[in-house]
């Protein structure tokens, strides 16, 4: 199979910078979504799907059949559009086996209901660090790469192209912050180096861009490139120079603004809590916990 027969469409939601993706095969039809969002008004508490829509649209004109919605991680700053998808146009929703320490750490943070089990079994599929699996002729590969938070994945599609999810931005953005209960800039460090080990020609398609001032957005870059020119973690950067900048950092930033409802929805796959007594859903706000 020639390496170009594999397609990558990207969308960004504008309001949180995120980027999903419709990777699909351009003669076989077979396709998987990767990081889809749900929009989500802060303000009223309100969600719409006109951002996932998009996606559904464009899997629709296609003609492709969805195998897989893969989640790179539990995000923190946007609520997963992935159920949605699902039922729109079919896949299992699949993400890294770790998702269960994440779901264990937030479920004392939001003293979530008994029956909220940090299982994983809110997934379809959990993945583990080395799994490979078949889309057509495509072939995934599963890389554990942790940091960010305890349950980061990268996808390499037919080890060409890597979807990294947050753990690397674009190479004048630099590296995914590692505060978030949990995280670890030490173990981002490492799991950044397996990345930048695979062929310097590998395509990496990243979650979120900041751009700064003149640049517009961008979802591509390269090993070589980030080898070369990451602000953060170019070749000759060492382990403890990393670890210091990002601590430094990291102490600086504020929590992401939907961090708190994207939590609580994106560790149950994406959907919302159970009604309360009174038919209606609610999403809690811990006082004092981050």
């Amino acid at each position: 199979m020639a390496t170009d027969a594999v397609q990558v469409k990207a969308f960004l939601d504008d309001d949180s910078e995120t980027f999903s993706y419709v990777v699909y095969h351009e003669t076989e039809r077979q396709a998987v979504v990767v990081d889809p969002v749900l929009n989500f008004d802060y303000k009223s508490g309100r969600t719409h799907t006109k951002g996932a829509q998009r996606l559904v649209d464009f899997v629709n004109a296609e003609n492709l059949s969805v195998a897989w919605v893969l989640e790179t991680h539990a995000h923190a700053d946007h609520l997963s559009a992935a159920p949605f998808v699902k039922e729109q146009v079919g896949g299992k929703i699949g993400i890294g086996e770790h998702i269960k320490d994440v779901q264990q750490i937030f479920k004392d943070v939001f003293n979530l209901e008994k029956e909220f089990l940090p299982n994983g079994h809110q997934f379809d599929h959990l993945f583990t660090d080395g799994e490979t699996f078949q889309v057509g002729s495509m072939h995934f590969e599963v890389m554990h790469t942790p940091g960010h938070t305890p349950a980061d994945l990268c996808y390499i599609v037919n080890g060409n192209k890597v979807f990294v999810g947050d753990t690397l931005f674009m190479p004048d953005v630099g590296t995914a912050r590692c505060d978030f209960p949990g995280g670890s800039a030490t173990t981002l460090y490492r799991s950044i180096k397996k990345i930048l080990a695979l062929p310097e020609a590998t395509e990496i398609y990243i979650c979120h861009d900041y751009p700064p001032e003149g640049r517009e957005h961008e979802c591509k870059t390269t090993v070589a490139a980030q080898r070369k020119h990451s602000k953060h973690v170019h070749d000759g950067v060492s382990e403890a120079e990393f670890v210091s900048m990002r601590e430094e950092r990291d102490a600086t930033l504020e929590m992401p603004r939907l961090i708190l409802p994207s939590i609580q929805v994106n560790i149950r796959a994406g959907n919302m809590p159970p009604p309360d007594a009174d038919g209606k859903v609610y999403l809690k706000l811990p006082i004092n916990q981050l």
